[in-house]
């Protein structure tokens, strides 16, 4: 699960994380009295109106816009209220944008400004997820704030900070203090960005997290009550562990069904999981990890594979039958691959569930049918009697095969 921008705000500041102040609305004719309410506030006329979407690349798309008067907000509200939002992670048919977010702008410090010329603004990474390496929790930290870490973790690795969490005692004072000292932080912004450290990380343990990121970390210029500038939180982003989400009434609470796929909504209903890809070969597995080599195998022959989905152990004549329906609700999907383990289910019912259900649906595409497990022959043999009736249908020896034969099928 994941929550939007201004939700990761709230809880930034429930843990003591200061972040600037900020409202939302739904309707472009809030937007002047909430600029109006915030500037008051923070005492400068800059604030900045923000889409909240599940996707980057906001500001280049102009869904992010910097104002300074209540009709340049109401402005920037409308238009994006008004349009999709189309990035490199929306696709061409874009987002709908439902939510915005007014907060009040900041003045961010330049870092190593030399005889009065500006120099970059002081921005940093800062996130906490799991490093499967190690099979800790992490702290990450980069003086390259504000831009794709993932770019900088692979242009410039020796500029991103790793700091293992102990998993008893958590984030320790001396780590923090040692990551910021390394950040290039000064007098009292020290002791500011590792209490920030710290309780991000009580944060991350405390809500399940499976990953807590603030990106960009900021420095603002001095000011009376910081002389030093104040180290504040500007953006957020957190998922967390659907799995712990029982523990949590309040993360539930955020989650707004018209945010997610309706497709992934609809395979949860039914007990599966579902993950939609860019490919055009939808995947009908029982079971995460044989999911995951099923992909593999695909892409290992040039395939292009359209979703992950589990149905998990059962795979009964029920599940099989509404995960067809949500694989051919994609309209990319040219072929089916159902590779399915036939353990405590024999294999003779599981090819009988998938025949029964593939005739109440009606294939117009290719469906090619890899078993194995308990009575697979019996099961085989199932699904070469019904290759009359289904002319896409066909069956395959092992996974390899399978692969080929739907790959081939959608050209």
């Amino acid at each position: 699960m994941k929550i939007h921008e201004y939700q990761a705000r709230d809880l930034l500041s429930a843990f003591g994380i200061p972040v600037p102040a900020g409202s939302t609305l739904t309707n472009p004719n809030d937007a002047a009295k909430i600029y109006d309410d915030i500037t008051s506030t923070s005492g400068s006329t800059l604030a900045v109106v923000k889409a909240q979407v599940f996707a980057g690349g906001r500001g280049k798309a102009g869904f992010v816009k910097l104002v300074n008067s209540a009709a340049e907000a109401t402005a920037a509200a409308d238009f994006m209220l008004s349009n999709k939002m189309v990035s490199a992670q929306t696709g061409a048919e874009g987002l709908d944008v439902n939510t915005l977010l007014i907060a009040a702008g900041v003045d961010i410090a330049d870092r190593d400004s030399v005889d009065g010329n500006p120099g970059v603004p002081d921005e940093y990474y800062l996130a906490i997820t799991t490093d499967r390496n190690s099979r800790r929790n992490t702290l990450i930290a980069s003086r390259e704030g504000g831009v794709e870490i993932e770019q900088v973790a692979a242009d410039t690795p020796e500029l991103i900070i790793k700091t293992p969490i102990n998993p008893q005692i958590g984030l320790q004072p001396y780590q923090a203090n040692e990551v910021a000292f390394k950040l290039g932080f000064k007098g009292k912004q020290v002791r500011q960005a590792a209490s920030i450290m710290i309780k991000l990380s009580e944060l991350y343990h405390a809500k399940d997290c499976s990953l807590a990121e603030i990106n960009p970390l900021i420095v603002t210029d001095p000011t009376d009550t910081y002389p030093d500038g104040q180290v504040i939180a500007i953006d957020a982003k957190f998922n967390f562990d659907d799995n712990a989400l029982f523990r949590h009434k309040d993360l539930v609470a955020m989650s707004n069904p018209d945010d997610e796929d309706p497709a992934e909504i609809e395979a949860a209903k039914h007990g599966m999981s579902y993950i939609a890809l860019d490919g055009n070969i939808g995947c009908l597995v029982n079971g995460a990890g044989l999911a995951m080599a099923t992909m593999d195998t695909i892409k290992l022959f040039d395939g292009e594979p359209a979703n992950f989905l589990d149905v998990g152990g059962s795979a009964t004549e029920e599940a099989v039958t509404e995960a067809f329906r949500i694989i051919l609700s994609d309209n990319a999907v040219n072929g089916i691959l159902v590779n399915i383990f036939g353990g405590i289910m024999r294999c003779d019912i599981i090819a009988q569930g998938i025949v029964n259900a593939a005739k109440s649906i009606g294939f117009s595409v290719p469906l090619v049918v890899r078993l194995e497990g308990t009575n697979v022959e019996a099961g085989r043999k199932i699904l070469e009697d019904a290759a009359a009736d289904l002319p896409t249908l066909q069956a395959a020896g092992d996974l390899g095969d399978a692969a080929q034969k739907v790959v081939a099928a959608v050209g």
